[in-house]
């Protein structure tokens, strides 16, 4: 295991026996194979491209593949062992549709003939042999951008998935993935080499984020401000968790009128902006904080928690049966729901007690998103021309989980009256629920 993908890894080198995460070896072993076998997949896929050949369910499988390696994503190695199978199986598909259009085919590249293992065991053995991350380059500079254009390409998978599953999707973005996984495999390259493809990563990070805008605001219209209770009612209860707005309106759609009540949890906090989703009354509030407080904070929740996507941390014996996952999202021994019926997270809702009283524990605005704060423009400039508004802050990232972390609720708390801060990702936890003014 080498594993040095987010910022909170051990000793800030890397996780080499169990991550910080909860990702054991094993898994990490397996996730590099898949990797490994995607670069192989890659090769043949950018050929097949330049033959004008276009598989569409091959490029939400890659995507959807290299979105399953991301931190807290999938923890299952079993899924893993289908992926991998998956993967070769599409090379070798692929290889035949280049041959047959008179393509190149005749890689040298080990990872074009990569002959995975059929199990668990053999998978984490083949992932231990490959050791990867540290054998991308010999120059540790080369090195580095190789795993900043890997870690780029999980970023935009992500993107590309949730977009794609709402309707939106461009081929250029499975296109540079190809290319960049491809990229991974090439020796001798130099810096002034890897540059320019890590700032393509950026380039195609903003497209697929375009994509998922368009996906999210098309579907369920622009984010208008709205106050989310933090607090709770009386009613049985579900919480949801991780980031697919699509899974949120099914569970809504499906709990509509048998007296349970769904509250957001993580990064599922600015859903409750959303007209269309925000409609339902039975979509309430905002339970807990950060993906790290989780095994604190569910045992306090008095129902099931849906997990879309990450974060998932290992579940605690005392609310593990309370735990469901979809989509990419897994942990071994986990209920995981595939064809998106959440009868079994109803039921378990229903059997169990739910919030018994009612309790008032402040609210929190969301739905400043850019068409709501470009509907109010004229205002905002005008503080600003008139000094009201002296200074803007962002304070984003994801939220650190060591002790002592403090420093930019400090930093909030110590923000002067006439600036505005602006959020992003889970680092708001830190201070999301403070009286800042308005």
């Amino acid at each position: 295991m080498y594993c040095n993908q987010c910022e909170q890894t051990a000793k800030g080198v890397a996780c080499t026996k169990i991550g910080v995460c909860g990702k054991n070896g094993q898994v990490a072993d397996i996730e590099d194979v898949l990797i490994y076998a995607l670069c192989g997949l890659s090769l043949f896929a950018n050929e097949a491209r330049q033959k004008g050949i276009v598989d569409e369910a091959m490029d939400r499988f890659t995507m959807e593949a290299v979105f399953s390696t991301l931190t807290n994503v999938d923890f299952d190695p079993e899924r893993f062992v289908v992926l991998v199978k998956k993967t070769v199986e599409l090379r070798e598909a692929t290889k035949a549709k280049v041959a047959e259009a008179g393509g190149k085919t005749d890689f040298e590249h080990p990872a074009a003939t990569f002959n995975p293992a059929d199990t668990v065991d053999g998978l984490a053995k083949q992932g231990e042999e490959l050791n990867f991350i540290p054998s991308l380059d010999v120059d540790e500079n080369v090195r580095s951008l190789k795993q900043t254009l890997l870690y780029g390409l999980k970023g935009i998978a992500a993107y590309g998935d949730h977009a794609a599953i709402l309707g939106q999707s461009d081929p250029v973005v499975p296109g540079f993935m190809y290319e960049a996984l491809a990229a991974l495999l090439a020796e001798g390259l130099t810096i002034e080499d890897c540059v320019p493809v890590a700032m393509k990563a950026g380039e195609i990070n903003l497209k697929a984020m375009e994509l998922l805008d368009t996906a999210n605001t098309g579907t369920y219209g622009h984010p208008v401000p709205t106050s989310v209770p933090l607090g709770h009612r009386p009613n049985k209860c579900i919480l949801i968790t991780g980031h697919d707005l699509h899974d949120l309106e099914l569970l809504l759609k499906q709990t509509e009128g048998k007296g349970i009540d769904i509250y957001t949890h993580g990064e599922m906090l600015p859903c409750h902006g959303y007209p269309e989703l925000k409609k339902y009354g039975h979509f309430y509030g905002h339970f807990g904080t950060a993906w790290q407080n989780q095994h604190k904070e569910f045992p306090n929740f008095p129902g099931p928690v849906l997990f879309t996507t990450n974060c998932i941390q290992k579940p605690r014996e005392d609310y593990a049966d309370r735990i469901f996952t979809t989509g990419l999202v897994g942990w071994p021994g986990i209920k995981h729901i595939e064809d998106k019926d959440f009868s079994a997270v109803i039921e378990k809702a229903l059997s169990l007690d739910g919030w018994q009283d009612e309790a008032d524990n402040g609210s929190v605005m969301v739905g400043f998103a850019h068409n709501a704060v470009l509907g109010v423009a004229d205002k905002i400039i005008e503080a600003v021309k008139n000094k009201d508004i002296r200074h803007f802050f962002l304070v984003g990232g994801c939220d650190g989980a060591k002790p002592g972390r403090d420093y930019f609720t400090k930093f909030v708390e110590q923000v002067p009256s006439d600036c505005m801060v602006l959020t992003l990702a889970c680092g708001k936890f830190r201070f999301f629920d403070k009286d800042l003014g308005d």
